[in-house]
């Protein structure tokens, strides 16, 4: 009996086990639905923000696609562009460089121009020179007698020559009015004036205007020229008489800027080769011009010319061409605005003088022209015949004399100190 009620006890408390298990998953199951429902809810909330975020992406993916369009159209727009600008731009690269071309041939058919006006302007020179031997109060030179000749077709092409040679020997100016123009004041004479040429003795230079003495190498001696070059320069000619006894010449005109100190230079010093000068055109570029006969304590005439076409340069010195060259600063040009001074080279815009470069001696008649003076021109300067026109610059031009600098008017070049 007590087995039977101990099973009927177990099997009771097995059912109840049983139930209590049911009540239990039925909450878990409960709780489970609870949570696919909540986790159904926040997918569908889910989903919706997607479907908008998806909806915004595709308006913006199309709004990307019309920029896109509307720059491949641009970017295509501008490679055509680009495209005719490059034609253009190797068409005006055929245009310069067939006019480069044409500039180089035009440039050496200038040189060669150039050369032949120096040579026959020498020429000139030295026919001028015999022709004057047979002017009044002279013997004229026993020339064979003259055999007559037929006619030939050269006839007129000589008779052209001579009456250039005719018009070559006619003064065109006094000595007097040479010196003005180097002084700056120049007056026309007016109808009733008379000129006194030639000079009062044979081989006297006259009427040169100032002279200015550099009578040591101080530091301190030197001339300022202003207002310097206004303009930039492509070519100069650069003449004046020298005298000095010193055994090198120094500095006789120096030309800076602020960016470079040897923009324009014509000096030596005591450790270069006496008698030679360095030509200096924006430094370090320059050449070396033998003046070695300027060191006798004599008056000579000098003019340096340089042109950039092909970079041409002379040297006449009493009248005589001494040096010659070319490709030296060709197309280059001489800046404006700088610094010009006489007698010292400078370091500095303005200043930072070396004595071992200063110049001793004289100067005088000093003038610098934009341009290239032919040979004609130089012989009439050197002789004080005739003053060329277009100086931009003389000693009238010297603002500032400084040291123990003289500035001394003479009657005649071999009076001057």
């Amino acid at each position: 009996m007590l087995t039977h009620l101990q099973a009927i006890a177990s099997n009771y408390n097995v059912s109840y086990n049983i139930d209590a298990r049911f009540q239990s998953l039925a909450q878990g199951s409960q709780a489970m639905a609870l949570a696919v429902n909540q986790s159904q809810a926040a997918m569908q909330s889910d989903l919706g923000h997607l479907k908008t975020w998806m909806r915004k992406m595709h308006r913006r993916s199309r709004k990307v696609d019309s920029r896109l369009l509307a720059l491949g159209a641009t970017l295509s727009e501008r490679s055509q562009q680009r495209a005719r600008e490059r034609k253009e731009q190797e068409a005006q690269r055929e245009t310069l460089s067939s006019l480069a071309l044409d500039m180089r041939a035009l440039q050496d058919t200038l040189a060669r121009l150039m050369h032949v006006v120096q040579s026959q302007g020498a020429k000139l020179d030295t026919l001028e020179e015999r022709l004057q031997v047979a002017g009044p109060g002279t013997t004229a030179p026993a020339w064979p007698p003259a055999q007559p000749e037929p006619p030939s077709p050269s006839a007129p092409k000589l008779q052209g020559t001579r009456q250039v040679l005719r018009a070559l020997l006619e003064p065109r100016d006094s000595p007097q009015d040479f010196a003005d123009n180097l002084q700056g004041t120049r007056e026309h004479p007016g109808s009733g004036s008379q000129r006194s040429w030639p000079p009062e003795k044979p081989g006297e230079i006259c009427n040169v205007g100032p002279a200015l003495v550099f009578p040591n190498a101080s530091t301190k001696n030197v001339v300022f020229l202003s207002p310097g070059f206004p303009l930039g320069l492509r070519a100069l000619s650069v003449c004046t008489w020298v005298r000095t006894a010193s055994g090198y010449l120094g500095t006789l005109l120096s030309y800076a800027t602020e960016e470079n100190d040897n923009k324009l230079v014509l000096h030596g010093r005591d450790s270069l080769a006496p008698g030679s000068i360095h030509f200096v055109i924006g430094d370090p570029a320059f050449r070396e011009l033998p003046l070695q006969p300027l060191l006798d304590s004599r008056w000579h005439h000098v003019c340096v010319i340089w042109t950039s076409i092909l970079g041409r340069y002379w040297l006449h010195v009493d009248r005589r061409l001494v040096a010659t060259g070319s490709r030296f600063r060709e197309g280059y040009e001489i800046p404006p605005g700088g610094s010009l001074v006489l007698g010292q080279e400078q370091d500095t815009m303005g200043g930072e003088f070396d004595s071992s470069e200063a110049f001793v001696g004289s100067v005088a008649g000093l003038a610098i022209w934009d341009r290239v003076l032919v040979p004609r021109e130089v012989s009439h300067l050197a002789i004080g015949k005739e003053f060329p026109p277009g100086a931009i610059l003389t000693l009238a031009n010297a603002t500032l004399v400084g040291g123990f600098v003289q500035r001394v008017n003479c009657t005649c070049l071999e009076l001057c100190p």
